[in-house]
């Protein structure tokens, strides 16, 4: 996990500074999700694969939303892709968030293909842009979980 220590602050280019001072709430967990909640406490980003189409699947879940089949198998990512897609949202509204600094929401596409809704963190906003490689950080949430964010890929 990255320090957030410069969250908020002017960068050299004059940009605003977007951290990792994100909150990190524990998501709700099930019996289908709880081996990919264990995994981001080790610093593993896992997805599904269907064993009959072969199509990565994000979110993670025991079936297959391509073909309909409950033959998938868990595979541990790469942790690096693209940004596909982001906003910036400067006023949070709602639970942990409200009141909170400025932070990026984004569509991160993955290297295995899959496109996964997250935060990117450690950025100065100028440096924001479409194709951006990133690479996967966990933030914890002390509940034994850690939420995948991302950083830019140095």
């Amino acid at each position: 996990m990255t320090d957030a220590t410069n969250a908020g602050a002017a960068s050299a280019e004059g940009g605003a500074r977007i951290g990792s001072d994100l909150p990190a709430p524990a998501p709700a967990q099930n019996p289908e999700t709880a081996g990919f909640w264990k995994a981001t406490t080790e610093g593993r980003l896992l997805f599904t694969r269907c064993d009959s189409c072969s199509e990565p699947t994000w979110y993670p879940r025991e079936f297959c939303p391509h073909c309909g089949t409950l033959d998938v198998t868990w595979e541990e990512a790469a942790g690096t892709g693209t940004v596909y897609s982001f906003t910036i949202v400067r006023r949070g509204a709602l639970g942990p968030y409200a009141g909170g600094s400025p932070y990026v929401l984004a569509y991160v596409e993955l290297d295995e293909g899959v496109r996964m809704m997250t935060n990117i963190v450690e950025i100065d906003e100028a440096e924001l842009r479409i194709g951006l490689p990133v690479r996967a950080v966990f933030h914890d949430t002390g509940d034994g979980s850690a939420l995948p964010r991302f950083e830019p890929a140095a």
